[in-house]
């Protein structure tokens, strides 16, 4: 069934999102119902979009233009060896093996958009497991030296019940 949810890109990555350059592809990490893959292809991106379960997307997975890619991407390797990206978005979703990797396969160029849970979500729900809660100042840390943060936040926002961290960064 599609919901609102999965319909309608987060706000961070709609504001962002204009900076992607327009001439190669996109990777949407973890990409549940499909939202953000559905969103960059509107724009005029070819996305690859991958998740360990395609079924949360069945409703948009005949979107043009994007890609669709089943991977465990926490139990099997990377899926995508040597591949770059101009744009990588990440949404509700950490897993910190992956950040290096995320890194290698931006170009030169490339804006990568991240948004997910922080410490302080447990009291809100779920996730809150801390292996799926970023620490405070995790995703600032994660791109110093590498990239260039062009925006930054760690918030808590009671009225939507969660604690998240959002990044916007390019790399140099």
């Amino acid at each position: 069934m599609t919901t609102w949810f999965n319909m309608n890109a987060s706000a961070w990555v709609q504001r962002w999102a204009s900076l992607i350059p327009a001439d190669g592809s996109v990777l949407d990490l973890a990409c549940g119902g499909g939202r953000h893959a559905v969103y960059l292809a509107g724009l005029g991106h070819e996305v690859v979009a991958v998740d360990r379960d395609l079924s949360l997307a069945a409703v948009v997975r005949g979107t043009p233009g994007i890609t669709w890619r089943q991977a465990d991407l926490e139990g099997d390797a990377w899926p995508f060896p040597g591949d770059t990206f101009l744009g990588i978005v990440v949404t509700n979703y950490l897993h910190r093996p992956l950040f290096e990797l995320l890194l290698a396969a931006l170009e030169p160029g490339g804006v990568l958009i991240y948004e997910t849970f922080s410490l302080g979500q447990a009291k809100y729900g779920r996730p809150r497991n801390p292996a799926h809660l970023l620490l405070p100042g995790e995703l600032l840390e994660m791109a110093r030296g590498k990239l260039n943060v062009l925006a930054y936040e760690d918030v808590e926002e009671a009225e939507q019940r969660r604690c998240v961290q959002r990044l916007c960064a390019v790399k140099a």
